[in-house]
């Protein structure tokens, strides 16, 4: 982690600037097929910045603009698509790739530091929503030079601009390592679901469908629900947290429409949105099985959609597979069951950084905190 020295050494002297004015803001390319080829880069549309690179994921070998050529470390604003879930700014963390339409390439003038730029971006996220929400049609909300450029905010010194910047980063910095502990978990418990059950699976046990393990269920829309304690999971991950959940009880939960292979493990009561299933189990410990059962598999490649992609519970739950015995699951849970745990507690810890940093965020931003005075 990186740790600020001397902030009670900062001045807070500012001006007045507006949003546009603080870095220059690229738009990607508006694509066509005759682009596309099965190799080459990845075209970065919106649902790669949530979702990383998919069975979805279009690629070029054609060369365009360095301009919209795109890095590790590049920051992006996604302007236009869903207010509530697209409309935000992201760090570019995936293979080198080209820039799509309807996301900037934000590159932030010498004045200007690129930490505090990315999270005064995300200070403004709500004022985003709302200005995208007005302007929404056919479900796709905008936020356009114009409204950057009517924007305005006080811009602190640089060195002030630093400080809050690398502040506010050491929260997500944790977060981030936390995420990929939790990600390594999931590879070993999927290696050894492989060892027991596909490498090392008994002959004898019988052969079924998923159906016999699981009940689908359909998510439901949660926009008319109050903001409350329960998170909503949509096939990026969690949305939102809203007065009640859906269902309460461990659960596997697999996207009905977009990013298909996002299948996702929950153990907490949870709302599901309408494009995504969620389980009930049949067996004792069986969820963690059903889990990597599903991860294993391509369901890109199942796809029953033409524009959108999709999944139906008649694909699902005539997936056939080996059904163990009860003795052999138990096995499985004890043997993961720490590591979910450790993930859980993870993923607890994560949850509270970001609710400081959050509350932290605008107070910085707006200089009702200066960051000399805060300590970690």
């Amino acid at each position: 982690m990186r740790f600020v020295k001397n902030w009670g050494q900062l001045a807070m002297s500012s001006n007045e600037r507006t949003m546009y004015s603080l870095a220059e803001w690229k738009n990607g390319l508006a694509f066509k097929n005759i682009h596309f080829s099965s190799r080459g880069k990845p075209v970065i549309k919106i649902a790669e910045l949530k979702n990383g690179i998919t069975g979805q994921t279009q690629f070029t070998e054609q060369e365009f603009d360095e301009s919209v050529a795109l890095y590790k470390g590049d920051m992006l604003f996604s302007w236009s698509g869903n207010p509530e879930t697209s409309i935000d700014v992201f760090w570019y963390d995936l293979p080198d790739g080209w820039l799509n339409q309807h996301i900037f390439k934000v590159k932030p003038e010498a004045d200007v530091d690129k930490l505090y730029l990315y999270y005064l971006l995300k200070s403004r996220k709500a004022q985003f929503t709302a200005i995208a929400s007005n302007k929404q049609t056919t479900g796709l909300g905008h936020v356009t030079v114009k409204d950057l450029k009517e924007m305005v905010i006080t811009l602190p010194d640089l060195q002030t601009q630093k400080a809050v910047g690398e502040y506010l980063d050491v929260f997500d910095e944790k977060i981030r390592l936390n995420n990929a502990i939790n990600e390594n978990l999931v590879q070993q418990a999927q290696a050894i679901y492989a060892d027991i059950f596909i490498i090392n699976a008994d002959p004898a046990w019988p052969l079924g469908h998923l159906s016999d393990l699981i009940t689908m269920r359909y998510g439901k829309d949660h926009k008319k629900l109050d903001d409350g304690p329960f998170p909503v999971y949509g096939s990026g991950g969690v949305m939102r947290y809203v007065e009640r959940p859906i269902y309460e009880k461990e659960s596997v939960l697999i996207p009905r429409k977009g990013t298909l292979n996002n299948v996702m493990y929950v153990n907490e009561p949870f709302w599901s949105v309408d494009t995504m299933f969620f389980t009930e189990m049949k067996l004792p410990d069986v969820a963690k099985f059903v889990f990597h059962f599903v991860k294993s598999k391509d369901l890109a490649s199942l796809n029953a959609g033409s524009a959108v992609p999709s999944m139906t519970t008649d694909i699902l739950n005539a997936m056939e597979l080996s059904i163990p015995d009860a003795e052999t699951l138990k096995r499985f849970e004890s043997i993961v069951g720490p590591m979910y745990r450790a993930m859980q507690h993870n993923s607890e810890e994560s949850k509270k950084l970001a609710a400081v940093r959050d509350s932290l965020l605008p107070r910085l931003m707006s200089g009702e905190l200066d960051v000399s005075e805060l300590d970690l």
